[in-house]
């Protein structure tokens, strides 16, 4: 690592330690020819991620949206925002798992709603009902039918 008070190459780590946010690492280092001492940072590098959506246009793959989604499907529900952030944790691992550059997002909607049965039957239909786009109580009735088998 590249001292930035004096451009010296030549720099050792005094003191590492994982960073607030757990993705990182923070590292203390000393300049072997200055003395002065600076932090980096070391954080893992991901994939870049890009999700096909259902008209074939391609944006980059964006956490908050699913959470957003699943927050309004458990809106009112006794479900905690760390349950979701849990829930949201396990998608986008499971997404980043695929090791893929680019995915449909009907495969990341199937994850959730796979994901979402299990979780809350109630945030379950409703997100179901966004997603698959009910267009009438019949198509419904029949998504509440599979959940009560």
């Amino acid at each position: 690592m590249k001292c930035p008070f004096c451009g010296e190459e030549n720099t050792k780590v005094i003191d590492s330690r994982p960073a607030e946010d757990n993705n990182s690492i923070r590292r203390r280092r000393q300049c072997d020819v200055c003395n002065k001492r600076f932090t980096t940072y070391e954080k893992i590098e991901t994939i870049p991620l890009i999700v096909i959506k259902k008209d074939n246009t391609r944006e980059p793959f964006d956490r908050s949206k699913i959470e957003a989604g699943i927050i309004r499907s458990c809106h009112k529900r006794p479900v905690s925002l760390n349950q979701i952030t849990a829930l949201v944790d396990d998608i986008e691992t499971a997404v980043y798992n695929l090791e893929e550059k680019e995915i449909p997002s009907s495969v990341i909607g199937e994850m959730l709603m796979d994901k979402l049965k299990d979780f809350d039957s109630v945030a379950y239909v409703r997100f179901a009902s966004v997603y698959r786009e009910f267009k009438d109580v019949n198509t419904f009735m029949a998504e509440l039918k599979k959940i009560l088998e």
